[in-house]
């Protein structure tokens, strides 16, 4: 049975490339997936595996060398009119991982807030846009007064919040979350994505919610991708992947996580992926499988083979 929700972004076939023309490195290898609205898709992988680089090709930060992305229904890479370039800036937004690069430290909240509604197509007044500051710095927990201070003056968590209410100032209905609690320490990292999770129950907002550490993408995301060189190698629902992580390199980023049980963290089997051991005849090359409902798997015939008898 066809999945009937709507389909709020469509990555088909997608290929993002850097260097020159004659000595091109492919960071992101013909990935596929949809994410559908209200629900909060993870992209989980190690640094350099390209999830990042996905994220800020749907924001159109770095181009596309092939593949399509489709927003709503509009395809948004490539050349587009000025009139949809607007439209995008506005719906999808970003946070950054660190919150204290990507403020500017020059510039104050209310500016850095608000710098977004400075376009053109935003016609308000001058006490209109600082309400409009007010209220996105009380939604993400901070006080409206906090406008008149610099980013050097609050903490990391509060740095992160206002991170958040730059992007919820635009009223966005695409939010790409970049490793937004990496940065932070261990005791604000759960306000943070408590905060997230409220937002996204009272605005309908839908999340691509990218990061390293699995345990917390099983807390916030309904449906997570795995990513490893460029290539998604398994995707399934967040208690499906734990509950059954087929992957070889899913298995070793489960393996990775952190167990509160001295003792069983002492007794744990670390496990390492080494791509290394495939091999790959030219009949029996890896595609994209599903190999039960909603859970995908990126492997050959045989492994495939392997696979279900796990199950």
């Amino acid at each position: 049975m066809a999945d009937q929700r709507k389909k709020m972004l469509e990555i088909q076939d997608l290929t993002v490339q850097f260097g020159s023309r004659l000595h091109p490195f492919t960071a992101v290898d013909h990935v596929s997936f949809d994410i559908y609205q209200g629900e909060t898709f993870g992209l989980v992988g190690e640094s350099g595996s390209g999830k990042t680089t996905i994220g800020r090709a749907v924001i159109r930060i770095h181009p596309t060398a092939g593949g399509n992305i489709i927003f709503d229904g509009q395809k948004i890479n490539g050349r587009i009119s000025r009139s949809l370039d607007r439209q995008i800036t506005q719906r999808i937004q970003m946070i950054f991982q660190d919150p204290m690069s990507s403020l500017n430290e020059r510039a104050k909240v209310d500016y850095i807030v608000s710098e977004g509604l400075m376009s053109g197509h935003h016609h308000l007044t001058e006490a209109q846009r600082r309400e409009k500051v007010a209220k996105a710095l009380s939604d993400v927990g901070l006080l409206p007064e906090f406008a008149s201070r610099f980013p050097h003056e609050f903490s990391g968590g509060q740095r992160q919040r206002i991170g958040i209410a730059r992007a919820l100032i635009m009223e966005p209905d695409f939010i790409i979350a970049d490793e937004p609690i990496s940065a932070l320490d261990v005791s604000i990292r759960a306000q943070v994505l408590n905060l997230l999770s409220s937002l996204q129950k009272e605005r309908g907002l839908t999340y691509l919610f990218i990061a390293h550490d699995l345990s917390v993408v099983r807390f916030i995301c309904d449906r997570i991708a795995v990513i490893h060189k460029g290539q998604i190698v398994e995707l399934a629902e967040s208690e499906e992947l734990f509950a059954h992580p087929l992957h070889p390199y899913t298995q070793a980023l489960l393996s990775a996580i952190p167990l509160p049980d001295p003792i069983a963290e002492r007794q744990k089997k670390l496990l390492v992926y080494d791509p290394a051991c495939h091999h790959y005849s030219q009949t029996n090359q890896p595609s994209w499988q599903e190999i039960l409902p909603g859970h995908f798997i990126l492997a050959s015939q045989e492994e495939l083979d392997a696979y279900k008898k796990q199950l």
